[in-house]
């Protein structure tokens, strides 16, 4: 995914999650349910570990509904108004992207003392299973990913984008349909890159937690936590500003080549998320 289409995504998870349940408010209130089985799948925990952070969730959670949740609103707002007004633009983009960024960055560090801690208390056995478990991340994403043929990998990215635009928008028009080719032919063999860039991660991860009772412990989880970017590789970081720019250009095409009825649809779709979001119960607490 592009990483503007990734900081919308995270923003709007609790509502992108609805697939299942088709209710915002029940899905934000069992995020503490939520979120254990997506640790699962590098952590395996054990009762006492996921009751303790069951509990650290909930308290997360209400902080976040509380302080976090209405800044969100406020965004899709301001989301919807760039639809509305079909005033989709390169400027209005970056600042939406670097609104969510800052978001992202301040929930990412509010959890960051709970993930120290119970980080610190993983087992040398559960420390391996992680590892395990990040081997067999990057061996399926080689295989998904990096295995095809150049060709196959950028007729795959166009097609998943597609796919991500037309539930948004609704079927694509031709000159869409022509545009996202065009996108994804234009990023051509960026798949090695961001995938050695998660190798990179992973690495430094598992070198923190080979040292997690060290006295910089905290400071490297949060790091790897917060400013991830601060430990892009040098390949990656010298893409990203391309492959984001890129990203701005196609959605900004996009909604040039838009009919009323996929901008209607787009806005209303927004508009539903923030009403539902807006409806919850913690708000009115």
């Amino acid at each position: 995914m592009t990483r503007w289409l990734h900081h919308l995504s995270l923003l709007l998870c609790l509502c992108l999650a609805l697939t299942a349940c088709n209710r915002v408010d029940l899905a934000y209130r069992n995020l503490d349910v939520l979120i254990p089985w997506t640790l699962d799948d590098y952590l395996d925990m054990n009762s006492e570990q996921k009751d303790w952070l069951g509990e650290r969730l909930r308290q997360t959670l209400s902080w976040h509904c509380s302080t976090q949740l209405p800044g969100y609103l406020d965004w899709l707002g301001r989301l919807e108004q760039m639809v509305t007004s079909n005033q989709v633009s390169d400027d209005a983009l970056q600042s939406r992207s670097q609104e969510a960024r800052q978001a992202i960055a301040q929930t990412a560090r509010q959890i960051t003392p709970s993930a120290v801690e119970l980080l610190q208390g993983m087992s040398d056995q559960q420390v391996k299973e992680m590892n395990q478990a990040f081997a067999k991340d990057l061996r399926k994403r080689q295989d998904n990913y990096l295995k095809p043929t150049l060709a196959q990998q950028i007729r795959q990215r166009g097609e998943r984008m597609e796919k991500r635009l037309t539930d948004w928008l609704g079927p694509l028009n031709q000159a869409q349909k022509d545009r996202v080719v065009a996108w994804s032919t234009t990023l051509g063999e960026q798949n090695p890159q961001w995938i050695a860039n998660r190798a990179h991660w992973q690495a430094q991860f598992s070198a923190a937690m080979a040292q997690r009772q060290s006295a910089d412990f905290a400071s490297r989880i949060e790091t790897l936590l917060v400013d991830r970017e601060s430990l892009w590789t040098p390949a990656y970081r010298q893409a990203f500003s391309a492959t984001e720019a890129q990203a701005r250009s196609l959605l900004v095409d996009l909604m040039a080549q838009s009919s009323a009825n996929q901008r209607q649809r787009l806005a209303q779709k927004i508009a539903k998320l923030r009403s539902d979001l807006n409806a919850l119960q913690c708000l009115k607490a």
